[in-house]
């Protein structure tokens, strides 16, 4: 999961690189429910459309296995688990080695992974432009809507795997394209997550998965997600994920905005503001004299390193049995 790390070469941090919408020449959508209502609440609100990308021929067996083939190895994230969903300790790293994509692919259909292809559209030209195409569409179907820092990750994963309770900096979308996953969505407050613990992940003092208490599932937006089904949620919501007992495969797309981007640069002044000076600052909405004083201290505080991010990495503590499809080998740590 991505934070809210700088911009780009010739990007503004404010703003980021806009991308002109090129859409589809046929007059059909991706999403096929769009209305006025959910145009206007796209990106404040959560929300669930119809889509059609569970029908394209690019998400089958021979699909998913060449996209693992073309996929760079070294950006491959594989990660196992454990069932308790309070336990978020037991994510674990693993490495892919040399199996082939229809190896991989055998290892998620049997076994208990998740295969994490973030960025797919910086390395695949197809789906670079299925990216294109879905924010041309969002962009015109969302009034004012402009988006940057676009990341189309492909998520493969194994029958009844789950991801821990956790919260993104940016706004995300998952459409699901093949099995059935239940996502929880909880509110953006206490005691769901308050503004110090979000101020430490926006930060990168801590990890986004942080503990979880299962009574907080009565406060919970439940979205059961099918093949041509997509949800979306208010930015840094906490959710979680469990698989169905099938194999699941998901399109996760992380976007900013331009206000997504100032709310986290106000969050992260925030922090700053609380660490050196003392003060108990809150988070403001929008583009006010408040917010953007807060944007200038950000960058600020960037530009001097005032802030030491604490990334954590995860080691490699297993590996792929080639010849035992979804079997793990421990490996030692050193």
């Amino acid at each position: 999961m991505a934070g809210p790390g700088g911009p780009g070469p010739g990007q503004d941090l404010l703003v980021g690189a806009l991308q002109d919408p090129v859409l589809r020449t046929d007059g059909m959508s991706i999403i096929t429910d769009w209305t006025p209502e959910k145009a206007r609440a796209f990106g404040r609100e959560n929300l669930s459309f119809r889509h059609s990308l569970h029908e394209r021929p690019m998400f089958d067996d021979e699909g998913l296995a060449r996209l693992l083939d073309q996929y760079p190895r070294d950006q491959l994230g594989v990660f196992t688990m454990g069932e308790d969903p309070k336990a978020w300790t037991t994510w674990r790293r693993g490495a892919a080695g040399n199996l082939s994509g229809d190896q991989l692919l055998d290892a998620a259909q049997s076994g208990r992974i998740w295969l994490n292809l973030r960025h797919t559209n910086d390395f695949v030209p197809e789906y670079a432009a299925l990216a294109d195409e879905i924010f041309a569409e969002k962009e015109a179907r969302v009034p004012g809507l402009r988006t940057f820092k676009r990341d189309l990750g492909m998520l493969i994963s194994s029958a009844n795997a789950q991801v821990f309770y956790h919260l993104d900096v940016p706004l995300v979308s998952l459409w699901q394209i093949r099995g059935r996953k239940t996502v929880w969505v909880y509110p953006v407050a206490d005691p769901y997550v308050g503004e110090l613990a979000l101020e430490k992940i926006v930060l990168r003092e801590t990890a986004e998965q942080f503990a979880f208490d299962p009574a907080w599932d009565a406060g919970a937006q439940v979205y059961d997600l099918e093949p041509g089904v997509m949800a979306t949620w208010t930015q840094n919501a906490p959710h979680r994920i469990e698989n169905g007992p099938m194999l699941n495969v998901s399109l996760s797309i992380e976007f900013m905005t331009p206000p997504a981007l100032m709310r986290a640069n106000v969050i992260y002044a925030n922090g700053v503001l609380r660490r050196r000076m003392g003060a108990r600052p809150k988070i403001q909405d929008g583009f006010g004299p408040v917010a953007l004083t807060k944007l200038a201290v950000a960058r600020g505080a960037k530009a001097l390193n005032l802030q030491t991010p604490h990334v954590r990495h995860l080691p490699v503590t297993f590996g792929l049995d080639p010849a035992q499809p979804g079997v793990l080998i421990d490996r030692a740590v050193g």
